[in-house]
């Protein structure tokens, strides 16, 4: 396995596809899946000449389960250890749901020249919990939720966000696909209980307002308008207001795990987005 060691000891794996001194994408996954969610847009792009890379945030996937570091500011700081590894430059970096926090917290904070561009693909800034603040997003007791479902089965609750909201398979006429519920149960039961626990307030609670205006590359955002995980009108569009160098691109009717549901179409608005 391809693995670098962070400074605190935790082993993160990554994937790195393609010639090294073709243009690199950098792929950042959702909770509680793995580098393996991107599979399809890794061989789409792969296709395309460019080098691919993904890896396993910690706790998740192959990396280490790690008890500790489960925190937003500890994932960009192991991507930044890991594009100092492979010494990317003028790297794309794409995140979904919880990546693409992960991708405006590392972008912002980036070394010059590592990031080339960004793409926020139904992610969860600038900030998913209800607050004062921030009057339209979800109470914490949707969060309280989740937490009292992982504890309570986790392995019957990693069956039923995937062939309920999370593809959009509860939708009347959905074309709902066995395989890829099955997916991404295997990907989230490879992680560790603990660190997805903590994970779900990473994702619901981080603020990235301030990333989100520091970025200062162009950055492409996003999101289906029925997505039953990370609410369209509390997301997307107020992302987009705090990017320098934001645009936004909406699909009616498509559902949060759209790259897998609707790989085609967004594969190909990334790849213009890669090329303009």
């Amino acid at each position: 396995m391809t693995s670098i060691t962070t400074k605190d000891g935790t082993e993160i794996f990554y994937k790195d596809w393609g010639p090294k001194d073709a243009t690199p994408i950098m792929f950042h996954h959702g909770w509680p899946l793995s580098a393996d969610d991107w599979d399809n847009q890794m061989m789409f792009f792969l296709e395309k000449g460019y080098r691919v890379i993904a890896h396993d945030r910690r706790g998740h996937g192959r990396s280490t389960q790690a008890w500790t570091g489960n925190d937003m500011d500890t994932y960009a700081a192991d991507v930044a250890e890991l594009t100092d590894a492979l010494d990317l430059k003028g790297a794309i970096h794409v995140g979904h749901s919880t990546g693409g926090g992960e991708v405006a917290r590392y972008v912002a904070r980036a070394k010059p020249g590592r990031v080339a561009k960004a793409v926020l693909v139904s992610a969860v800034p600038p900030i998913m919990v209800k607050s004062d603040k921030n009057p339209g997003g979800l109470g914490i007791e949707v969060f309280d939720g989740l937490r009292k479902a992982l504890l309570e089965n986790r392995a019957q609750f990693y069956l039923d966000v995937p062939t309920g909201p999370f593809y959009g398979f509860n939708r009347p006429g959905a074309n709902v696909s066995q395989g890829t519920i099955e997916n991404w149960w295997r990907q989230g039961m490879m992680g560790g209980a603990k660190a997805q626990y903590d994970c779900i307030k990473v994702f619901s609670e981080t603020d990235f307002t301030e990333d989100l205006k520091s970025i200062e590359v162009p950055t492409l955002v996003m999101h289906g308008d029925d997505d039953q995980i990370v609410p369209y009108a509390d997301s997307a569009p107020l992302s987009v207001k705090l990017l320098k160098h934001g645009t936004l691109k909406t699909y009616a009717g498509f559902p949060h795990g759209m790259p897998t549901t609707n790989a085609a179409e967004i594969n190909a608005d990334i790849l213009a987005f890669v090329r303009g």
